[in-house]
């Protein structure tokens, strides 16, 4: 899209400045507008601004282009196949992917079991309950003299952090005003209210915005998003094969018929550059745009991996040794132990005993050669989360009580 014959209004999200672009040939009305936010983000020194910024883009311009991306929803339902019959060719990959907590982060209520069999919890005159019995889950509230309750639908979260429980309300989603967290059981769900509700309509949690709805349910489910129709009903609970690769109907019908594979047909996240590769799991974790546009400062940047890896000076002009899964193996549980990451931080790193090379530009550690992240990529404890999320701006870290934002 060229640039109107006509002046053009835009408004950083991040930095409350109106600008006026005046139409200049040959650039687009988006690229502009973007050099111009950089320029506020620089100039507010809010934020370290990769030097990738230019190939990076917010997740829904990622789904406005062509071809897939994660929680795209233009493909019919009879284009998914499931993860059963992609692991009829990928039995390994598949079995392992099972085991990962993105495999497990919804499960129809169903098919769920509240941590301890029941729970109760107050917030004021409000008393909150979740049971089950046989298959059906139920959320109650009572207060006020008043009581509610409905059947738990979703419950979303492979409980590795926590879990939130989704029922319907007036024909919409809505989200418990209480949710598990491993760290400490029951609680007020984030970003939810903390102070005690005035009525039992407040009481009862958070409604999902019908606009939201989508995006919740297409970074917990596979095709919950089809023919450009929000069905969760139909869709596949957790992120399977199909979640990252894009449907496979006709992937898995040219590997039937032994004619072999076409390019387009099946996605292969490896395949992309680095930026966009980080962009692509930026999707569900928000890419560096989503976060620069959104309110969330400090601390509470410390869960948004992407947007943090990207404002590490080591990024440079984006490094293949450096995306998510150059570190992650999304068909393998989340490895835990910190010492496995050293030979990825050595990768990039020196030993004291050697000298920079041209594959290794990175200087030697003064201090170790082991347990590089436990360091250079400390955990914090995100309040509202109320856990502690490891911060992905890879730095020489000099006073843990900083964070830099």
């Amino acid at each position: 899209m060229r640039v109107e014959p006509h002046p053009v209004l835009y408004t950083c999200e991040k930095q409350p400045h109106t600008i006026v672009i005046e139409p200049t040939s040959g650039l687009t009305v988006r690229y502009v507008s973007r050099l111009l936010c950089v320029f506020l983000l620089v100039s507010a020194a809010a934020a370290q601004v990769p030097a990738t910024i230019g190939e990076q883009f917010t997740s829904e311009e990622h789904l406005a282009k062509p071809g897939w991306w994660p929680r795209k929803g233009n493909a019919p339902r009879s284009d998914y196949v499931g993860p059963e019959a992609c692991a009829q060719c990928h039995a390994a990959l598949a079995a392992g992917q099972q085991k990962h907590a993105m495999a497990h982060t919804a499960t129809p209520a169903a098919k769920a079991e509240i941590p301890g069999g029941k729970t109760a919890y107050d917030i004021g005159p409000f008393h909150y309950s979740l049971t089950k019995q046989d298959s059906n889950m139920t959320y109650a509230v009572t207060g006020k003299g008043e009581t509610f309750s409905a059947p738990v639908l979703w419950v979303f979260g492979s409980g590795s952090r926590g879990q939130s429980f989704l029922f319907q309300h007036h024909g919409n989603f809505e989200e418990a005003r209480i949710s598990f967290f491993r760290n400490l059981g029951f609680g007020i769900t984030p970003d939810h209210p903390s102070g005690i509700p005035d009525s039992m309509e407040n009481a009862l949690g958070r409604e999902i915005p019908k606009e939201e709805a989508p995006a919740c349910f297409g970074c917990h489910t596979t095709a919950a998003n089809v023919s450009n129709h929000f069905d969760p009903e139909h869709s596949m609970p957790g992120i399977s094969c199909e979640g990252c690769h894009g449907p496979g109907a006709a992937h898995v019908a040219a590997a039937s018929a032994g004619v072999g594979g076409n390019p387009g047909m099946i996605t292969n996240p490896r395949n992309l550059d680095p930026s966009t590769a980080v962009d692509f799991c930026g999707s569900c974790h928000r890419t560096w745009w989503d976060i620069s546009q959104l309110p969330y400062r400090g601390v509470n940047n410390a869960r948004f991996p992407a947007y943090r890896l990207e404002g590490s000076r080591c990024w440079g002009k984006g490094d293949a040794r450096l995306t998510c899964f150059a570190c992650h193996d999304p068909h393998q549980p989340l490895v835990k132990d910190l010492a496995a990451y050293d030979g990825k931080c050595l990768s990039c790193h020196v030993t004291s005993a050697s000298k920079k090379l041209a594959d290794h530009p990175g200087a030697a550690c003064p201090v170790a050669t082991k347990n590089c992240a436990s360091c250079h990529m400390p955990k914090y404890e995100v309040p509202k989360m109320r856990n502690a999320f490891t911060d992905h701006e890879i730095r020489v870290v000099k006073d843990l009580t900083s964070f830099p934002d």
